[in-house]
């Protein structure tokens, strides 16, 4: 009989992975040379959200605090909306004297079908597409001069959010929550709004990529009123509060029991986390997303569109220590104008048009407009020139407008950017970006530098090198900061 003291030992004792197995059974140095090739990486790669979250410290003072990103996703025209160009209408029907390379054959001049007037103490010309926007035209700095790389939407989105049109990186979003973290650990630090489904190229848009999981940027489909339709499973039909919390303490410490046994994995971490965070969201997004309580004159203000309920959103969420919100204009590619620009343009303007320029006079109302900074851009810009048919391409209409990335207009406004004020220009037609050009990595680098960030040295170790948002490019555009 044996005198040993016996201790009692549970199930989980008894159960081995196969890398444990090796382990004790004398082959432990497989797992040596795994701990040695972790050694390289970063203290953070297995960091918890809610420790990545806490609010960090940039390279030097900060401007802006947050950033509000308005994607018109599609392409719009900046000849029918920001960036007059009367020459066009010498032109309309002929060859333009300066032509470049677009994706399919193009026409002759074809004039906007829209009137620009001079607006504010500026005196900034703006289309009569956007009215109520160019109210706010004294807040807004207005880049004509802007370009990228490819003409297709897939590549050029991607470039725009995450600053390459080929590979997976992470978003522009998802940097600036891995730089600032969220002043808010009930909810994620990147909400994407989109109603109605996916943008081109979908969930690679706001994709945090090679950083750690809870950077990425929570995706909401706005096109709902309803709380429970806008945030699936916000609430519990099933269990208390109080049980609630106690079933996610069994799952919790279940799941690092498993965890203890995994060399402390990443992902697990990441979705023991985002079941944190989903519980924390239950009480605290419901308040954040439900605009109904607003006073009235506010939701009058913005309108009753969806786009004008996101932008409401956006400003609810910000308030609540949201650092980075994008909004797109979709689902789709909506201001895709290969034909009836006029129609399509005048269409979609009107669905945001309100709802923008209420953003930016809210902001500013409410004292935020300073240190948040609004970003409108679409992935790039249109032709000059009327598009025509080819075989093959089924717009054939005469009235519409190719993809353009040679030229096209961003804007921006507050969190340290001038107001009432021209940057650069494309040449007389609008073809080309020919005074102080600006590459969309340019854009970034300014993003990063008013969220007080040297964009060259906010970089993250992946596969052996540094990564950064602008690669090995980028300059900040110093000549639009106040």
């Amino acid at each position: 009989m044996s005198h040993h003291e016996h201790t009692p030992r549970t199930v989980d004792d008894f159960v081995l992975t196969r890398r444990d197995f090796l382990k004790q059974t004398g082959m432990g140095f497989g797992a040596m040379g795994l701990a040695a090739t972790f050694a390289g990486l970063p203290t953070d790669a297995f960091a918890s959200s809610s420790a990545t979250h806490i609010p960090q410290a940039p390279h030097h003072e900060a401007k802006a605090k947050r950033v509000i990103h308005i994607f018109l996703n599609g392409g719009l025209s900046h000849v029918d909306s920001f960036d007059p160009k009367p020459l066009l209408k010498k032109y309309e029907g002929k060859e333009l004297p300066s032509a470049y390379e677009t994706e399919r054959k193009t026409g002759g001049g074809f004039p906007s079908r829209f009137k620009f007037n001079k607006h504010g103490e500026s005196g900034i010309e703006v289309s009569e597409l956007f009215p109520k926007v160019a109210e706010c035209v004294d807040d807004m700095c207005i880049i004509r001069s802007m370009h990228t790389n490819i003409p297709a939407h897939g590549p050029s989105t991607l470039m725009m959010n995450c600053g390459n049109n080929q590979l997976a990186r992470p978003s522009l979003g998802s940097w600036v929550t891995y730089g600032l973290g969220t002043e808010n650990q009930n909810l994620p630090g990147f909400v994407t709004l989109c109603p109605g489904g996916f943008p081109t190229g979908g969930a690679p848009n706001w994709q945090s990529a090679f950083l750690p999981s809870p950077y990425q940027g929570s995706y909401i489909d706005s096109q709902h009123e309803d709380v429970e339709k806008l945030v699936k499973n916000i609430k519990s039909h099933y269990s208390s509060k109080e049980g609630q919390r106690q079933q996610l303490d069994l799952l919790t410490e279940l799941n690092y029991l498993h965890q203890k046994k995994r060399q402390e994995d990443a992902a697990l971490e990441a979705r023991i986390q985002s079941f944190e965070l989903a519980y924390r969201m239950q009480f605290e997004a419901t308040d954040a997303f439900d605009v109904h309580d607003e006073p009235e004159h506010i939701k009058e203000m913005y309108g009753t569109s969806v786009q004008s309920r996101q932008m409401l959103i956006a400003r609810r969420l910000l308030e609540r220590g949201v650092r980075f919100v994008q909004l797109w204009h979709g689902p789709g590619q909506p201001w895709d104008s290969h034909d009836d620009v006029e129609v399509q343009h005048k269409r979609l303007s009107g669905q945001c048009d309100q709802g923008i320029a209420a953003l930016l006079k809210d902001l500013k109302q409410r004292g935020m407009l300073d240190d948040t900074l609004v970003v409108c851009t679409g992935e790039f810009g249109r032709t000059p020139t009327v598009e025509i048919a080819e075989p093959g391409i089924s717009v054939a209409k005469g009235n519409g407008r190719d993809h353009n990335h040679h030229g096209f207009t961003a804007w921006m406004a507050g969190g340290g950017v001038k107001g009432g004020h021209i940057h650069g220009a494309t040449d007389d037609f609008g073809f080309k970006a020919v005074e102080k050009p600006v590459h969309v990595h340019d854009l970034h680098a300014t993003i990063l530098h008013l969220l007080g960030f040297d964009h060259e040295a906010l970089t993250y170790r992946h596969a052996g090198r540094d990564f950064r948002l602008t690669d090995i490019h980028g300059h900040v555009v110093t000549d639009i900061l106040t």
